[in-house]
């Protein structure tokens, strides 16, 4: 099959095949190099403030790894205490899991303490930092 070539792409193809050196507008040249002296004149970057960082990251890395050292902890006596509770021969089988829902609530009770501690740090935390960061401290 014969494609036909078409006005069009014969004034493309014509456009294509000049060999004459194409250069940019003067304007271009001289947009671009403001630009590069706009950039070499630009201050550098501000550094991460490490030193003022650094603590409070060995904080919170703290603060998680006794979260879940307590976590551990609490998981651990709360088996061990069902166990008990459920092997007991001075309880009847019936009461066993009554104290065992008790040991849960109090439990849940201490859970829910930490997590609104949790939540107030994280409240108080956000609201420094944004303060520190607007610069009205």
């Amino acid at each position: 099959m014969t494609r036909l070539i078409e006005p069009e792409d014969d004034e493309m193809n014509r456009i294509l095949s000049r060999k004459e050196e194409i250069l940019p507008s003067s304007g271009f040249t001289a947009s671009v190099m403001d630009a590069v002296r706009r950039e070499a004149a630009a201050p550098p970057p501000i550094p991460f403030p490490w030193k003022r960082a650094l603590p409070v990251l060995v904080a919170g890395g703290f603060v998680l790894v006794m979260v879940f050292v307590t976590l551990v902890v609490a998981i651990a006596q709360a088996i061990r205490s069902s166990a008990t509770a459920q092997f007991s021969m001075s309880l009847p089988s019936m009461l066993a899991p009554i104290f065992a829902l008790q040991g849960l609530q109090r439990n849940l009770g201490d859970a829910a303490g930490w997590s609104v501690l949790a939540l107030l740090v994280a409240f108080v935390s956000a609201k420094l930092s944004m303060r520190l960061a607007t610069g009205r401290a």
